[in-house]
């Protein structure tokens, strides 16, 4: 049975709903493979291994990374720099370059037949744009467009952790990494925890109502890349190998 999500006033969508988030399913003979997480999970690390295994077993690939469209990238840096965004215009954004991204590269590479890795997807905005505020309902609505993925793996990590090796790597957090934009706290690290708390509790509501793959991140990256590997085997059949890899735009 499809589960009903509503906003503050008791209007809900049906998952499945046409006029909502997962009534398009992926008919295409590509694969459609996700990763989510906070920043810090090691998602992008365990997708970017992914892809240079189907890469040596011939399988045709298309890498895509959330906010990265050439078409809004630069505004949204912008926007950042000046901290001019706010929660609905940085949803708007984002569903901008979502929507470039399925159109320029991810519906043909599935048209093509090749397997697509995204690092993040919806569920990415379905977290962070709740978090901030925007109703849940019309998220799901922005992104009606978009296919449901082959298989979405959540990466779940304490918070702790993830702040630890994003520090790890640079000196300190981001402006609105951390949700100071939203007055959660004067301190950059205690707005970041209480920020980055509230999208895991919306992840973890995603992986109930999407029925998302849970994958342990704190697991060794060898382990974690055999889990992966193990996963997505059973969906690869049919595709078509040694053809070359799909050119990337």
């Amino acid at each position: 049975m499809m589960q009903p999500y509503t906003n503050g006033d008791g209007d809900g969508l049906v998952r499945g709903d046409p006029r909502s988030y997962g009534s398009h399913a992926n008919h295409y003979p590509g694969r459609l493979f996700i990763v989510e997480g906070i920043d810090g999970s090691g998602k992008s690390t365990q997708l970017s291994l992914l892809a240079d295994w189907l890469r040596s077993e011939g399988y045709p690939v298309l890498f895509s990374e959330w906010n990265s469209s050439p078409i809004v990238k630069q505004t949204t840096s912008r926007g950042k720099k000046k901290m001019l965004l706010s929660p609905l215009t940085f949803s708007l954004i984002h569903a901008t370059d979502f929507a470039d991204r399925m159109e320029r590269e991810v519906l043909p590479a599935l048209k093509a037949g090749a397997v697509v890795l995204a690092d993040r997807y919806v569920y990415t905005a379905f977290a962070r744009d709740v978090t901030r505020g925007v109703d849940p309902v019309w998220v799901r609505s922005l992104y009606r467009f978009a296919v449901t993925p082959t298989q979405t793996f959540y990466f779940r990590v304490p918070l702790e952790v993830a702040l630890r090796r994003i520090l790890a790597g640079r000196p300190r957090l981001k402006f609105y990494e951390a949700g100071m934009d939203l007055g959660l706290a004067t301190d950059i690290q205690q707005s970041y925890r209480q920020f980055q708390s509230r999208i895991l509790d919306e992840y973890e509501n995603l992986v109930k109502e999407f029925g998302l793959g849970v994958m342990d991140a704190t697991k060794p990256v060898e382990a974690q890349q055999r889990i992966l590997r193990r996963a997505i085997e059973p969906h690869l059949v049919g595709i078509r190998r040694d053809r070359g890899l799909y050119e990337e735009v």
